[in-house]
Protein backbone atom coordinates (compact mmCIF):
# COMPACT_ATOMS: atom_id res chain seq x y z
CA UNK A 1 0.00 0.00 0.00
CA UNK A 2 1.39 3.37 -1.06
CA UNK A 3 1.05 6.58 0.95
CA UNK A 4 1.84 10.05 -0.38
CA UNK A 5 1.91 13.35 1.52
CA UNK A 6 1.83 16.93 0.27
CA UNK A 7 0.98 20.42 1.47
CA UNK A 8 -2.35 21.83 0.25
CA UNK A 9 -1.93 23.98 -2.84
CA UNK A 10 -4.16 26.41 -4.71
CA UNK A 11 -5.56 24.61 -7.79
CA UNK A 12 -2.40 22.48 -8.11
CA UNK A 13 -0.48 21.45 -11.22
CA UNK A 14 -0.85 18.12 -13.03
CA UNK A 15 1.93 16.34 -11.13
CA UNK A 16 0.09 16.88 -7.84
CA UNK A 17 -2.88 14.91 -9.11
CA UNK A 18 -0.61 12.26 -10.64
CA UNK A 19 0.80 11.75 -7.15
CA UNK A 20 -2.71 11.32 -5.74
CA UNK A 21 -3.57 8.80 -8.48
CA UNK A 22 -0.40 6.81 -7.80
CA UNK A 23 -1.08 6.53 -4.07
CA UNK A 24 -3.53 4.33 -2.19
CA UNK A 25 -3.96 7.01 0.48
CA UNK A 26 -3.05 10.70 0.18
CA UNK A 27 -2.40 12.90 3.20
CA UNK A 28 -2.68 16.68 3.02
CA UNK A 29 0.00 18.13 5.26
CA UNK A 30 -1.86 21.15 6.60
CA UNK A 31 -0.14 21.49 10.00
CA UNK A 32 3.36 22.51 8.92
CA UNK A 33 4.77 26.00 8.46
CA UNK A 34 3.26 28.18 5.73
CA UNK A 35 5.78 29.21 3.08
CA UNK A 36 5.32 32.53 1.38
CA UNK A 37 5.79 32.86 -2.38
CA UNK A 38 5.45 29.15 -3.10
CA UNK A 39 2.38 27.20 -4.24
CA UNK A 40 0.27 27.20 -1.09
CA UNK A 41 -1.61 30.35 -2.07
CA UNK A 42 -1.03 30.75 -5.80
CA UNK A 43 -0.69 29.00 -9.13
CA UNK A 44 -0.27 29.81 -12.82
CA UNK A 45 -2.85 30.13 -15.58
CA UNK A 46 -2.46 30.68 -19.31
CA UNK A 47 -3.17 34.06 -20.89
CA UNK A 48 -2.86 35.47 -24.39
CA UNK A 49 0.56 36.83 -23.45
CA UNK A 50 1.99 33.79 -21.68
CA UNK A 51 1.21 32.94 -18.07
CA UNK A 52 0.18 34.87 -14.98
CA UNK A 53 -0.16 34.18 -11.28
CA UNK A 54 -3.53 33.49 -9.74
CA UNK A 55 -2.72 34.57 -6.18
CA UNK A 56 -4.89 34.25 -3.07
CA UNK A 57 -3.98 37.15 -0.73
CA UNK A 58 -3.27 36.09 2.84
CA UNK A 59 -2.60 37.55 6.28
CA UNK A 60 0.15 35.61 8.00
CA UNK A 61 3.18 35.83 10.24
CA UNK A 62 6.43 33.87 10.26
CA UNK A 63 6.09 30.41 11.76
CA UNK A 64 2.34 30.21 11.26
CA UNK A 65 0.92 26.83 10.25
CA UNK A 66 -0.82 26.45 6.91
CA UNK A 67 -4.17 25.68 8.54
CA UNK A 68 -3.95 28.90 10.60
CA UNK A 69 -3.42 31.30 7.69
CA UNK A 70 -6.27 33.76 7.16
CA UNK A 71 -7.35 35.25 3.87
CA UNK A 72 -6.97 38.95 3.20
CA UNK A 73 -10.51 39.79 2.19
CA UNK A 74 -9.93 43.55 2.07
CA UNK A 75 -9.46 43.13 -1.69
CA UNK A 76 -12.06 41.55 -3.92
CA UNK A 77 -9.71 38.75 -4.95
CA UNK A 78 -12.49 36.28 -5.75
CA UNK A 79 -13.89 38.62 -8.39
CA UNK A 80 -10.38 39.22 -9.78
CA UNK A 81 -9.75 35.49 -10.07
CA UNK A 82 -13.05 34.86 -11.83
CA UNK A 83 -12.44 37.70 -14.26
CA UNK A 84 -8.94 36.43 -15.02
CA UNK A 85 -10.29 32.94 -15.68
CA UNK A 86 -13.14 34.30 -17.80
CA UNK A 87 -10.78 36.45 -19.87
CA UNK A 88 -8.26 33.67 -20.38
CA UNK A 89 -10.49 30.64 -20.93
CA UNK A 90 -13.98 31.66 -22.08
CA UNK A 91 -13.20 30.32 -25.57
CA UNK A 92 -11.76 27.05 -24.26
CA UNK A 93 -13.77 23.96 -25.35
CA UNK A 94 -14.88 22.92 -21.85
CA UNK A 95 -14.99 26.26 -20.06
CA UNK A 96 -18.80 26.45 -19.97
CA UNK A 97 -18.98 22.92 -18.56
CA UNK A 98 -16.85 23.61 -15.47
CA UNK A 99 -16.88 27.35 -14.84
CA UNK A 100 -20.34 27.56 -13.17
CA UNK A 101 -19.29 25.18 -10.37
CA UNK A 102 -15.98 26.96 -9.97
CA UNK A 103 -17.81 30.28 -9.81
CA UNK A 104 -20.07 28.89 -7.08
CA UNK A 105 -16.99 27.80 -5.13
CA UNK A 106 -15.58 31.31 -5.26
CA UNK A 107 -18.81 32.88 -4.03
CA UNK A 108 -18.57 31.26 -0.60
CA UNK A 109 -17.48 33.31 2.40
CA UNK A 110 -13.90 32.11 2.78
CA UNK A 111 -11.90 33.04 5.89
CA UNK A 112 -9.04 30.52 5.95
CA UNK A 113 -6.70 29.56 3.11
CA UNK A 114 -6.90 25.87 4.02
CA UNK A 115 -10.66 25.80 3.52
CA UNK A 116 -10.44 27.43 0.10
CA UNK A 117 -7.60 25.15 -1.03
CA UNK A 118 -9.20 21.96 0.26
CA UNK A 119 -12.53 22.74 -1.35
CA UNK A 120 -10.77 23.45 -4.64
CA UNK A 121 -8.76 20.22 -4.48
CA UNK A 122 -11.82 18.13 -3.60
CA UNK A 123 -13.83 19.69 -6.41
CA UNK A 124 -11.04 18.91 -8.87
CA UNK A 125 -10.82 15.32 -7.62
CA UNK A 126 -14.56 14.98 -8.19
CA UNK A 127 -14.55 16.31 -11.75
CA UNK A 128 -11.40 14.32 -12.60
CA UNK A 129 -13.03 11.20 -11.12
CA UNK A 130 -10.08 10.47 -8.81
CA UNK A 131 -11.23 8.48 -5.81
CA UNK A 132 -8.07 8.11 -3.70
CA UNK A 133 -8.89 8.50 0.03
CA UNK A 134 -7.74 11.85 1.43
CA UNK A 135 -6.80 12.55 5.07
CA UNK A 136 -5.71 15.76 6.78
CA UNK A 137 -2.51 15.42 8.81
CA UNK A 138 -4.04 17.70 11.45
CA UNK A 139 -6.72 15.06 12.07
CA UNK A 140 -4.30 12.17 12.61
CA UNK A 141 -4.17 11.66 16.37
CA UNK A 142 -1.20 9.31 16.04
CA UNK A 143 0.90 12.20 14.74
CA UNK A 144 -0.48 15.01 16.88
CA UNK A 145 0.52 13.23 20.07
CA UNK A 146 4.22 13.48 19.16
CA UNK A 147 6.05 16.81 19.28
CA UNK A 148 9.22 17.96 17.49
CA UNK A 149 9.01 15.49 14.63
CA UNK A 150 11.67 15.74 11.95
CA UNK A 151 10.54 15.80 8.34
CA UNK A 152 11.44 12.17 7.59
CA UNK A 153 10.09 10.90 10.91
CA UNK A 154 6.76 12.66 10.28
CA UNK A 155 6.43 11.03 6.85
CA UNK A 156 7.36 7.61 8.21
CA UNK A 157 4.88 7.86 11.08
CA UNK A 158 2.09 9.03 8.76
CA UNK A 159 2.78 6.11 6.42
CA UNK A 160 2.74 3.60 9.26
CA UNK A 161 -0.37 5.12 10.85
CA UNK A 162 -2.21 4.38 7.59
CA UNK A 163 -0.81 0.82 7.61
CA UNK A 164 1.01 1.51 4.35
CA UNK A 165 4.38 -0.04 3.61
CA UNK A 166 5.58 2.38 0.90
CA UNK A 167 6.04 6.14 0.87
CA UNK A 168 5.79 7.95 -2.47
CA UNK A 169 7.86 11.13 -2.50
CA UNK A 170 7.93 13.85 -5.09
CA UNK A 171 10.99 13.79 -7.34
CA UNK A 172 12.51 16.70 -5.41
CA UNK A 173 12.65 14.56 -2.27
CA UNK A 174 15.81 12.94 -3.61
CA UNK A 175 17.64 16.16 -2.80
CA UNK A 176 16.60 16.67 0.83
CA UNK A 177 15.28 13.43 2.36
CA UNK A 178 17.51 11.20 4.46
CA UNK A 179 16.70 8.16 2.36
CA UNK A 180 18.25 5.65 4.74
CA UNK A 181 15.73 6.37 7.49
CA UNK A 182 12.84 4.86 5.55
CA UNK A 183 14.08 1.28 5.10
CA UNK A 184 15.53 1.46 8.62
CA UNK A 185 11.91 1.91 9.76
CA UNK A 186 10.48 -0.80 7.47
CA UNK A 187 9.10 1.69 4.95
CA UNK A 188 9.96 1.44 1.27
CA UNK A 189 10.80 4.82 -0.29
CA UNK A 190 9.98 5.48 -3.95
CA UNK A 191 10.12 8.69 -5.96
CA UNK A 192 7.54 10.03 -8.36
CA UNK A 193 8.48 10.04 -12.01
CA UNK A 194 6.26 12.38 -13.99
CA UNK A 195 6.88 13.65 -17.50
CA UNK A 196 4.65 16.63 -18.16
CA UNK A 197 2.31 15.78 -21.06
CA UNK A 198 1.59 18.15 -23.91
CA UNK A 199 -2.10 18.87 -24.52
CA UNK A 200 -4.25 21.30 -26.48
CA UNK A 201 -4.05 24.95 -25.41
CA UNK A 202 -5.86 27.85 -27.00
CA UNK A 203 -2.97 29.68 -28.59
CA UNK A 204 0.76 29.92 -28.98
CA UNK A 205 3.57 27.61 -27.94
CA UNK A 206 2.68 25.08 -25.26
CA UNK A 207 3.30 26.18 -21.65
CA UNK A 208 3.74 23.45 -19.05
CA UNK A 209 3.44 23.41 -15.24
CA UNK A 210 0.26 25.47 -15.07
CA UNK A 211 -2.69 24.89 -12.75
CA UNK A 212 -4.71 21.82 -13.65
CA UNK A 213 -7.53 24.27 -14.43
CA UNK A 214 -5.78 24.97 -17.74
CA UNK A 215 -5.93 21.29 -18.65
CA UNK A 216 -9.52 20.92 -17.47
CA UNK A 217 -10.87 23.85 -19.49
CA UNK A 218 -9.04 22.69 -22.63
CA UNK A 219 -9.41 18.91 -22.49
CA UNK A 220 -12.41 18.29 -20.21
CA UNK A 221 -13.19 14.58 -19.64
CA UNK A 222 -9.85 13.55 -21.17
CA UNK A 223 -7.92 15.38 -18.46
CA UNK A 224 -7.32 12.44 -16.12
CA UNK A 225 -6.14 10.24 -18.99
CA UNK A 226 -3.72 12.98 -20.03
CA UNK A 227 -2.36 13.19 -16.46
CA UNK A 228 -1.96 9.41 -16.37
CA UNK A 229 -0.06 9.62 -19.65
CA UNK A 230 2.70 11.53 -17.87
CA UNK A 231 3.10 8.92 -15.11
CA UNK A 232 6.16 6.68 -15.35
Amino acid sequence: MICAVHQPQTFPWLGYFAKIIQSDHFVILDNVQFKKNEWQNRNKIRTQNGWQWLTVPVLHHFGQLINEVKLNNTSNWCHKHLQALLTSYRKAPYFKQYFPELEELYHKNWQLLIDFNLTGIRWLLKVLNINTPITLASEMKEILQIVNLGAEERLIRITKALKADTYLSGAGGQEYLDQGLFPANQVKLIFQQFEHPVYHQLQGEFISHLSVLDLLFNEGPRSVQIIQGGMR
